[in-house]
């Protein structure tokens, strides 16, 4: 049975100011499927689901939505006409129930006054479709992000959305809640639903999607039914070359101790955690999520304090709970979250690259522009930046140049231990290669890295040694050549290998 697609994007072009964001894109979605879409930070795949969403109109190009022309520009419209968002990082009213908020604006009447009773009713009545249970009754407030998500899912059910978009929904998801989110993936597609599912996760997106559609700068590069592609082939659409080295290491030679960490405790953190980190050498931080690896690189760090114990750079202590201090020890820290603990998102690519060194580049009491613009192009040339400029807000770059210019800011002040906590979390598999590249060089030329990551491959693929951490204790010191998943996995989760 031929069946008619829900939505379709035919030559879609849209620029903002000189930049084109999309370049004749195109986008094909039918009922009763889970949909991947991919490709590069910077591909266009935000501009092209905005555009859907409502919230940006196109220059030119068509989207056609059940057989009829879809109305561009209003995101109201867009939820009328049965389109939703759920978007990485939920929009809930904290003080609010679950209730309130999936009907924020539509609250059901009865004689003219609210349902209450209705409302909490259908609110229950929703959660059961998707085989999940929250209280009606519950504030949003202190929801984890997987609920949230949930309560976004249902207020799009509740709207009778036919399209349901998911942009990178399981980034900040542990696996568990990762798996159950894929299920109720699966529960809107087996009602009949087109779901769209935005992921930089390419094993996730061959597990979960039927069809795949690839962006690459601005335009639509490939479509195909998943069981007949590979992620080799999504990879080579994805970035238009070959990726045969995803973990491009130079070799190096450790040199002398650098970051000497001792018995280091923060009670119901973490506890007796010992290691160091020699020059030119990467050592990783793995564990399951709540470990309490990026809670070390904090303390070490000196942004949390710590209980006892003691952290030594080169031949002198490190003051407990003094960023500043780290800084004049030459020391630096690219954080989890670059968006809200890494970067300046109003400001320019240049003012950002250049806050925390802005004393080198003072003349008579006075930072110049000059100055600082020309170091951003330096490092937008190190780091193969895609800007228009130095003087463009860091907010309309992609996810992974944000990254990129987070790792300036900080390789800008030339330390000589990097302490870097995922550092590649949320952007494509060309910019992850191009941010590999670039540590394990710097590597090779001498600096210190410290690393958190959760993505497994990259640990194996990029650290010398690796740490392994679970309930706030290393449990395991794996050398590069004897680390394999299963032994890392096994640390991790506190088993044994059977005989």
């Amino acid at each position: 049975m031929v069946v008619d697609p829900i939505l379709t994007v035919r030559d879609a072009h849209k620029h903002f100011g000189g930049v084109a964001a999309l370049r004749g894109a195109g986008l094909t979605l039918y009922p009763g499927e889970i949909h991947g879409l991919l490709g590069e930070n910077g591909a266009g795949k935000s501009t092209l689901l905005t555009t859907v969403a409502g919230v940006h109109r196109l220059d030119s190009g068509e989207i056609m939505f059940a057989g009829r022309p879809f109305e561009q520009g209003s995101t109201r419209r867009a939820r009328e006409q049965g389109v939703a968002v759920i978007y990485q990082e939920p929009a809930l009213f904290p003080d609010l129930t679950i209730a309130e908020n999936v009907f924020v604006g539509r609250q059901p009447t009865r004689r003219g006054r609210v349902d209450w009773a209705g409302m909490r009713a259908r609110t229950r009545e929703l959660f059961a479709r998707l085989g999940v249970y929250l209280d009606p009754d519950r504030r949003a407030a202190g929801l984890s992000i997987a609920d949230q998500q949930l309560v976004e899912i249902v207020k799009a059910l509740s709207t009778d959305a036919t399209v349901i978009v998911m942009d990178e929904p399981t980034a900040a998801l542990s696996a568990t809640e990762a798996a159950r989110l894929q299920s109720v993936a699966r529960r809107l597609r087996d009602r009949g639903a087109a779901v769209v599912f935005v992921s930089h996760r390419l094993d996730e997106a061959f597990e979960l999607c039927d069809r795949v559609t690839v962006l690459r700068d601005g335009a639509t590069v490939a479509e195909a039914e998943i069981a007949a592609t590979s992620p080799a082939e999504v990879v080579r659409w994805m970035v238009g070359r070959e990726l045969t080295d995803l973990f491009p290491k130079v070799p190096s030679v450790p040199g002398e101790v650098l970051l000497d960490v001792a018995a280091l405790t923060r009670q119901g953190v973490f506890e007796d955690v010992t290691f160091s980190v020699r020059r030119g050498e990467i050592v990783a931080l793995a564990g399951l999520v709540g470990s309490g690896r990026s809670e070390v690189v904090r303390a070490v760090f000196g942004i949390d304090r710590y209980d006892s114990g003691s952290v030594r750079v080169g031949d002198a202590p490190l003051p407990p709970g003094d960023p500043r201090a780290a800084l004049a020890r030459r020391v630096a820290l690219v954080p989890e979250d670059r968006r809200a603990q890494g970067l300046f998102m109003p400001a320019s690519v240049a003012r950002n690259v250049s806050v925390v060194v802005l004393d080198r580049l003072r003349r008579f009491g006075l930072v110049r522009p000059g100055a600082e613009r020309a170091m951003a192009r330096g490092w937008g040339e190190r780091l193969r930046l895609r800007y228009s400029g130095a003087d463009q807000p860091v907010e309309r770059l992609s996810g992974g140049n944000q990254q990129k210019v987070v790792l300036a800011k900080w390789l800008a002040t030339e330390p000589e231990l990097l302490v870097i906590d995922e550092p590649t979390r949320g952007i494509d598999v060309g910019t992850k290669a191009e941010v590999h590249r670039m540590l394990s060089q710097r590597a090779a030329e001498g600096l210190a890295v410290l690393m958190v990551s959760s993505e497994l491959l990259e640990v194996l693929g990029m650290a010398d040694r690796i740490l392994v951490m679970r309930e706030g204790r290393l449990v395991a010191e794996l050398s590069r050549e004897e680390a394999t998943q299963e032994l890392v996995m096994l640390a991790a989760t506190g088993q044994e290998v059977s005989a």
